[in-house]
């Protein structure tokens, strides 16, 4: 069916679009990770699945902990409650083999084998107002998996940008006085977007914990996690559906085309979400054209409601890493 021409399905309340630069414009299902993710082969049994176990710190600083048993981040934030007797609520993202709040070691949908992970927990609570003085505010915005959207990026000389009270890491907890738990990424987006210039807001932000609120990490955990029976070179791949699959690492061509259509996901929507990026490869590497690209992308994706134009863009992006082009 021809892109444009009936295929759409009618978009929930607050879903497509957020606040990008230039104003055009995040669980994966899951952050990372994407509602459904593409068909592949049946996982194995349990019992015939590898025992995976991961080295975890609260990133603020704690002791050591152990987490295995988990197929997506919702139950990793589980398994790191059990692990240091903390509410699983309490954790509002993970970045892997640092403390810090990097976001480019931000945890999606992928673990390395050998990688530590760090739980970032909440810290204080923080009620900012901000006066819309521009089209767009210069947020990108991705969420945990778990019912929380927080700022991976603001853009420099942007409004945010001119808000010192707001920050990277920052979980948006309501906007108005409406509580935003439990939106996702691009409904969040969403809504930034479709304030009115000129219109005076206000946020309530919670920032993560950190570490000189309390004790530093412990060294020496910050590098490798526990073998695991050597498949150490591998990944772990986390779903929003079914189990977590073992993986070898990305190939040069997954790699590139995940860039760029996370790059994409930010420049048309305002968020950043590898793990949908990376499902949205894995539906389109095999596309014959952007039409079949839409009704994989519709028929696994259907509630993000993708425009045309960034699905042309889409699979554009996929065939140039296919063909090595940057």
């Amino acid at each position: 069916m021809p892109l444009g021409l009936g295929r759409r399905k009618k978009p929930p309340p607050l879903v497509e679009n957020e606040e990008g630069a230039g104003g055009r414009g995040g669980t994966p299902g899951e952050p990372g990770g994407a509602p459904g993710g593409a068909a592949g082969a049946a996982p194995p049994p349990p019992a015939l699945r590898p025992r995976l176990v991961f080295h975890t710190q609260l990133a603020h600083g704690s002791p050591t902990g152990r987490v295995e048993g988990f197929s997506n981040v919702r139950e990793l934030y589980g398994k790191i409650g059990e692990a240091f007797g903390i509410p699983p609520s309490e954790v509002l993202f993970c970045t892997l083999n640092t403390p810090q709040v990097d976001m480019e070691k931000l945890l999606g949908g992928q673990i390395g084998l050998e990688d530590f992970i760090f739980a970032h927990t909440r810290g204080r609570q923080k009620d900012v107002q901000v006066l819309k003085s521009e089209e767009a505010l210069g947020l990108t915005i991705t969420d945990n998996g778990a019912g929380y959207a927080f700022i991976k990026r603001i853009r420099e000389g942007s409004v945010m940008a001119r808000t010192p009270q707001v920050g990277v890491g920052d979980v948006l907890e309501a906007l108005d006085g409406h509580s935003l738990v439990g939106a996702r990424h691009f409904e969040v987006a969403r809504l930034l977007q479709e304030l009115p210039r000129g219109h005076l807001f206000h946020l309530r932000l919670t920032e993560p914990r950190r570490a000189w609120e309390g004790i530093g990490p412990r060294s020496g955990g910050a590098r490798g996690g526990p073998p695991q029976g050597g498949w150490a070179r591998g990944t772990l791949r986390l779903r929003s559906r079914g189990p977590a699959t073992l993986q070898e690492q990305p190939s040069a061509f997954e790699e590139r085309a995940v860039a760029k259509v996370d790059d994409l996901l930010e420049s048309y929507m305002g968020i950043r979400d590898s793990e949908l990026a990376a499902t949205m490869v894995e539906l389109g590497r095999d596309a014959r054209d952007p039409d079949a690209l839409a009704e994989a992308l519709d028929s696994q994706l259907g509630d993000f409601a993708f425009p045309d134009e960034f699905v042309f863009d889409v699979w554009g992006a996929i065939g140039d890493a296919k063909a090595g082009r940057c």
